[in-house]
């Protein structure tokens, strides 16, 4: 998960006082180095989509991870007839482990809050996201959030710097050289 990918769920929990953020995976835009200003065309080029409306909802630890574990079957399932593709979700909130052999229901595991609990399968949090295709949400578009989560969170230099970037242990992989570069824990 890039840093923009962590903007985008930091903005989204941040508009919605939320546990957890949703967010696409973006793979387009521009690139801003650490340290430097972000613009409102840089913004822009990260999250002006069609859908861009943002949402709020309550969803059970277990519904969580039965989203989660849909989405990485979307990617992993063995049979490639049945591997939709597209990317991961993007997760704030919440650091987890996807172990992509494993069986539909068994990869994802170790969740856990930001704040250091355990996802709970029947505990009901807060969840935030967009770029919805089901449903037009009722919330503010995303380029909005976003603006107004780096006015209020950059530093007296006017730059922000995240406090930690949730990014997926993968396990069972250390083996793919597709993964060199990967920035969280592969065990």
């Amino acid at each position: 998960m890039g840093t923009w990918d962590q903007v985008l769920c930091n903005a989204l929990r941040w508009e919605f006082n939320a546990d957890i953020s949703l967010s696409a995976g973006v793979r387009w835009g521009t690139t801003v180095l650490e340290g430097d200003w972000i613009t409102m065309e840089d913004v822009m080029t990260e999250c002006a989509i069609t859908y861009g409306e943002t949402y709020v909802t309550e969803m059970t630890g277990k519904q969580i991870h039965d989203m989660l574990e849909g989405v990485a079957d979307n990617l992993f399932d063995p049979d490639p007839y049945l591997q939709s593709g597209g990317d991961m979700v993007r997760v704030g909130g919440m650091d987890y482990t996807v172990e992509p052999a494993q069986k539909l229901g068994k990869r994802i595991t170790d969740m856990v809050l930001d704040d250091g609990r355990k996802l709970d399968p029947n505990e009901t949090y807060t969840v935030a996201g967009w770029a919805t295709v089901n449903r037009t949400p009722e919330g503010r578009l995303m380029w909005d959030v976003v603006r107004d989560y780096i006015l209020a969170n950059r530093d007296k230099d006017k730059v922000l710097r995240l406090p930690k970037i949730n990014i997926p242990t993968l396990k069972g992989v250390a083996d793919n050289p597709g993964i060199a570069d990967y920035a969280g824990k592969v065990i």
